[in-house]
């Protein structure tokens, strides 16, 4: 008599669970490191933030050091995503544009009115660095420069490598952080520019930036 067809076990989807805490927890450090810092800010009050026991915090992160520098992964992710970076230098924009782009893209992120912890996080690190901002230096800078680089280059005329196309990139990037000064209530000019209309504070930073690096280009071909 044959047997009777069986039925394959069905697989079990995988479980969302552990990213959702892992999400979870994140999102709460966040919150908190952004309104009291990080010294201030216990790992027992982002368990209980976040609604998990302390284990929770060791599994993911390994440490609260190691949760911070989550937290600033995931902050500067929010300001400068390298997805969008990599669609804005494969674009067929000319490069001066490309650069206006980048330009509002930072601006309209660290001006937003609905503001966010990562905002805050970042301007707090900006102002005084911790060892954990090593992590940024380290992978998150070096790979969101790889896509900069090039674009400044096509417009200096500077081969990618070289030492004066970073200290471009750097220049380009800078005062579009430095805004984040200006939403800590910190008083000065950084305050004062970051009450403007953002479209005039693209204009100007696009204009000064772009003069800027077509004058280093020039002077960089002259010496070479």
């Amino acid at each position: 008599m044959p047997r009777a067809a069986t039925t394959p076990p069905k697989k079990k989807a995988p479980r969302a669970d552990g990213e959702a805490t892992r999400a979870r927890i994140l999102e709460a450090a966040g919150e908190l490191f952004a309104a009291a810092g990080f010294a201030e800010t216990t790992s027992k009050a982002i368990a209980a933030r976040a609604e998990v026991d302390l284990a929770s915090i060791n599994y993911h992160f390994g440490s609260r050091d190691g949760l911070y520098r989550a937290v600033l992964v995931e902050a500067h992710r929010r300001i400068m995503d390298l997805a969008d970076l990599q669609r804005l230098a494969q674009s067929p924009l000319p490069a001066a544009d490309k650069l206006k782009v980048l330009i509002d893209q930072l601006v309209h992120r660290v001006t937003d009115e609905a503001g966010g912890w990562h905002l805050a996080v970042i301007a707090a690190e900006l102002l005084a660095p911790s060892s954990n901002i090593g992590v940024l230096m380290q992978s998150e800078v070096p790979m969101k420069m790889s896509q900069v680089l090039p674009i400044l280059g096509e417009i200096t005329g500077i081969p990618v490598g070289d030492p004066a196309l970073l200290r471009c990139g750097l220049s380009v990037v800078a005062p579009c952080l430095l805004l984040l000064i200006g939403r800590r209530g910190v008083p000065g000019p950084a305050q004062e520019m970051a009450r403007m209309p953002r479209e005039a504070i693209v204009h100007h930073l696009h204009c000064f930036a772009l003069a800027g690096l077509r004058a280093v280009g020039r002077d960089y071909l002259q010496k070479g």
